[in-house]
């Protein structure tokens, strides 16, 4: 496989460091080969959290949060901390039932109890995933099933999607019920994407790979058909109106028919162009956000906003506006709520009106920023309830105010300290709890990965 840069950095990161029923008692999990013994009580839960970026338009909006707001999240605190395998990088919790889901590094999918044990550090897992390759996505729970993309095993760089039944399998190591072939490529960020009888996921070798959601009845499924992009792929796919948008390192997002095309190798309807005529602008792992007709994504040194249905006749489309960056550098996916968007850009948030400005290009409304700056925002913003969080490569989770302060500049309202200073998960927010993977630097390689949960004093 041949590495991008960034996929060099990840790799060294690595060294150092839509609506679908909850699943519940009585979901009923995709059936494979090793069956399905759900032993795991899993109880409905108030809000469900199934998947990266929060719902189907992947807009990281939590509309439905009504415990932490401005007033209260200045007193959060560590709640309790979970003990996983190798570091988390870049995956980013599920919390469906009363269970929350994520991977880590070292190929192995956890699930805790969302409300964490009797003691501050939770050891012991409902359940986790028997051993897969390199996993750097974030898992998604759709009818009873969780979804999870990663490498084959430590020898091979092959993809592959595995589904496991969410309740866990009355063991506490569970194989798959089943997997799907993607490639000889690793998954690396793409996450999967579960709308109508479909799975979707992207892979390396630059294919959207797209897998009947209920497996194919053998231990191992073919893909039903592949989308065809011009690079790597690390961006999670999102369906909206029949249309599956994913984002390309070749500097383009990619629009194919949500059903396929009829053959198992298919071509975009269209595609959005990112960047400059004189700057190619990879998209890396920036999710496509649907709102209201538009197509809002991320790349390296531009956000840009696409009409969602195109531009007509097929072909190249030129965005409807964007914000370009010549030196600095996007970073995650944008967020979307109440008329503005919110990214990472460098050590800062940057906040933008979801409608443009009136002109191609656009600058910033404000900028979100904490003290002790100068690390990336890698991690993609979240939103509820009047509050922005993300995470920083200080060791932070920091949250902001969603409204401006009255200045460019706007400070964090708080920050909350993790024991390793790659911070690339997203936030999860969901019930009064904030959510996050990463390390504990004080722990050995092995199991240094944590999953940190924050929540108001008891």
């Amino acid at each position: 496989m041949s590495c991008s840069p960034r996929t060099l950095l990840v790799i060294l990161a690595l060294a150092v460091a839509g609506a679908h029923p909850a699943a519940g008692a009585n979901a009923s999990p995709s059936i494979g080969p090793h069956g399905a013994l759900p032993a795991v009580n899993i109880g409905p839960a108030k809000v469900a959290w199934r998947e990266f970026r929060f719902n189907d338009g992947h807009t990281g909006f939590n509309p439905l949060e009504t415990i932490l707001d401005v007033t209260n999240v200045p007193s959060l605190e560590l709640d309790f901390q979970a003990q996983l395998g190798e570091a988390v990088f870049s995956s980013s919790p599920a919390v469906v039932g009363g269970v929350v889901y994520i991977g880590s590094s070292d190929g192995t999918l956890w699930a805790f109890p969302a409300d964490g044990c009797e003691d501050s550090v939770c050891s012991v897992p409902l359940w986790k995933s028997a051993p897969l390759g390199r996993m750097i996505d974030s898992p998604t729970v759709a009818n009873g099933v969780v979804y999870v993309g990663s490498q084959t095993s430590a020898d091979s760089n092959d993809g592959k999607l595995s589904a496991f039944a969410a309740a866990g399998c009355g063991k506490a190591v569970c194989e798959p019920l089943w997997q799907g072939a993607a490639g000889k490529d690793a998954i690396l960020e793409s996450s999967p994407t579960v709308a109508g009888n479909w799975v979707y996921i992207g892979a390396f070798d630059g294919l959207l790979y797209a897998f009947p959601a209920h497996g194919c009845g053998a231990t191992l499924c073919a893909p039903a058909w592949v989308g065809v992009t011009g690079g790597t792929i690390e961006s999670t796919p999102t369906v909206s109106g029949g249309v599956v948008y994913v984002g390309s390192d070749d500097g383009f997002l990619y629009a194919f028919a949500a059903n396929g095309c009829g053959r198992h190798s298919c071509q975009a309807t269209w595609r959005g162009t990112l960047g400059t005529p004189k700057l190619v602008s990879s998209v890396f792992d920036s999710t496509p956000a649907v709102l209201d007709g538009v197509v809002y994504i991320g790349s390296a040194h531009a956000l840009a906003a696409f009409n969602a249905a195109g531009c007509g006749g097929g072909g190249d489309c030129k965005p409807i506006w964007q914000a370009v960056d010549n030196t600095q550098f996007f970073g995650g996916s944008p967020a979307i709520a109440n008329g503005r968007i919110y990214i990472g850009l460098e050590s800062t948030v940057a906040v933008y009106s979801a409608d443009g400005c009136g002109a191609a290009v656009c600058d910033p409304l404000w900028l979100l920023t904490a003290a002790g700056g100068g690390a990336a925002v890698a991690s993609s913003p979240t939103i509820a309830n009047g509050v922005v969080y993300a995470g920083r490569n200080t060791g932070e989770v920091l949250a902001w105010s969603a409204e401006p302060c009255g200045e460019f500049t706007c400070d964090a309202i708080w920050s909350g300290f993790i024991n390793e200073q790659i911070v690339s998960s997203s936030p999860t927010v969901i019930d009064g709890k904030l959510y996050i993977g990463s390390a504990d630097d004080g722990l050995p390689e092995e199991r240094s990965g944590t999953l940190y949960a924050f929540g108001l004093p008891r």
